[in-house]
């Protein structure tokens, strides 16, 4: 079979070369490859900058924005032959610590859990695939065309989640929330603010094409510029703020543009070495003295992939399929990692 691999830490080794197809192990699920989504995360191992391989292997297998359809199952796994599946991506560590002990593994606190196609494991960028069942989920059958976003859908959802804890602290009933970044966590944090009945407004520098289209086709609000002019345009300081870019000047502005006992919670990553002058003063003050909050969210863990599969289940499947704006052949599956222009999600036909 055929698979997209590189070899981590050696910057321009991705390839589409010829694997031995996997052997499903006990309790394992066989699975066709259906689709794969490219993220920056991806680019990222592609660059050298991050990733490793199996113990003992030369290559990575990349991919972990999955969808597959199961080829074999084991009996009584809860999966039969036919199922449209997605796999998790991380694993918890061997040690365990206290929260991957209790299944908590996307808040692992020793950094010694391996996640698939990025840390230690073999990726779902290949022709065919296996996946422990307790480390699967079944997605709606009408999702072929757009489930390869569920992992994108996850750590939006488990965001959500921890918004939600965290303001039911206190009374929490926030009405407008901002969103940061009209990229696939963007777009997907705004689809689940809509669901959850709020006012939406989304910030991001593209002026027309796909994105302001779909943004306005949720009923949210688009804004370009800065943050000051879409809280302004907005009426109103965000009771939530999503920053799904890692941009250094937007994560510095929407810690002081948020509304009283407000939330901000970061999903972008920042590269490092770049700075911007802050008022540490003022945003402490602001933040004692509004009972703010700001936290990170990243990866997910099996209840965030249930909720996700329920969230894209409701939305509407042809706004999904816009979301997709290129899709590639696993053949010229390389392209994925050159200039995408102003598109939103990447996908490798498998």
């Amino acid at each position: 079979m055929r698979a997209l691999t590189v070899v981590p830490s050696r910057p321009g080794t991705p390839e589409v070369r010829e694997v031995p197809e996997p052997v499903p192990g006990p309790g394992e699920l066989l699975v066709d490859g259906v689709a794969l989504g490219i993220c920056g995360t991806d680019r990222e191992i592609v660059r050298g900058e991050h990733g490793s391989a199996p113990p003992g292997a030369e290559y990575l297998i990349l991919g972990h924005e999955s969808l597959g359809r199961v080829r074999k199952a084991p009996p009584d796994s809860g999966f039969a032959t036919g199922d449209l599946v997605a796999g998790v991506v991380r694993r918890p560590d061997p040690e365990p610590c206290g929260a991957c002990a209790r299944g908590e593994f996307d808040m692992c606190r020793n950094g010694l859990f391996t996640e698939r196609g990025i840390k230690g494991l073999h990726g779902y960028g290949s022709q065919v695939w296996t996946v422990e069942a307790d480390y699967a989920v079944r997605l709606d059958p009408g999702l072929e065309r757009v489930g390869v976003l569920m992992e994108p859908a996850t750590v939006v959802a488990k965001a959500w989640e921890q918004i939600e804890k965290i303001g039911n602290r206190s009374w929490f009933e926030p009405r407008r929330l901002l969103v940061t970044g009209a990229g696939p966590i963007g777009l997907l944090a705004a689809l689940m603010g809509v669901q959850r009945g709020l006012e939406v407004h989304v910030l991001d520098m593209v002026e027309e094409g796909v994105k302001p289209a779909l943004v306005a086709d949720l009923g949210a609000a688009y804004h370009t510029g800065g943050v000051a002019g879409a809280v302004a345009a907005a009426g109103g300081e965000p009771d939530v703020v999503i920053e799904a870019t890692g941009a250094p000047e937007l994560v510095v502005d929407v810690m002081s543009r948020n509304a009283p006992y407000g939330i901000v919670c970061f999903t972008g990553l920042s590269g490092r070495g770049r700075t911007v002058d802050i008022d540490a003063g003022a945003v402490n003050r602001e933040l004692v003295l509004e009972n703010d909050v700001l936290l990170g969210s990243v990866n997910a863990n099996l209840r965030h992939y249930e909720q996700a599969a329920r969230a894209l289940a409701a939305a509407d499947r042809s706004w999904l399929q816009r979301m997709i704006t290129r899709r590639l052949p696993l053949e010229h599956a390389l392209e994925a990692f050159g200039p995408g222009g102003d598109g939103v999600k990447t996908v490798i036909d498998l």
